[in-house]
């Protein structure tokens, strides 16, 4: 996800961006902004980043809404759900049969991750009462 948006936000560079190979100081720098507004954008509508001197003496900003954060990403959420489907088709489970959906990870804070959980498992809201960087640990004591 944060490779698209990445992709995305260097268009405007496009001419420069063979100067910005994947060990490069300008290029940890635009991930951490990136990773930054990708997190923002789990509990706002809409973020900016701005990177001073980020090639050859220019800065850069971006301006990015959720909603163009969903559309760069839309293949890779719908991606999520085919390790779903395969866990419940390799225990032999059908959907109606989950009592409880906790998610795991910190993508899982992504509103349309959830919405796609959700939407998957016929509107069963996920647990939210287990924080998703905890839960694999939890699950581990349980």
């Amino acid at each position: 996800m944060t490779r698209d948006l990445l992709s995305t936000s260097l268009r405007p560079f496009r001419r420069k961006q063979a100067l910005i190979s994947r060990k490069t100081r300008e290029q940890s720098k635009l991930k951490s902004e990136v990773e930054k507004a990708k997190r923002d954008l789990s509990s706002v509508h809409e973020t900016s980043f701005e990177i001073e001197n980020l090639i050859d003496g220019e800065d850069f900003s971006e301006k990015i809404t959720r909603a163009r954060f969903e559309e760069l990403c839309a293949d890779l959420f719908k991606k999520t759900l085919q390790p779903v489907q395969t866990v419940l088709d390799d225990a032999g489970m059908k959907k109606t049969e989950i009592d409880e959906v906790v998610l795991v990870g910190g993508s899982t804070r992504i509103p349309k991750v959830q919405q796609l959980i959700n939407d998957f498992f016929n509107r069963k809201e996920p647990n939210r009462g287990i924080n998703p960087d905890e839960a694999v640990a939890y699950g581990a004591a349980v």
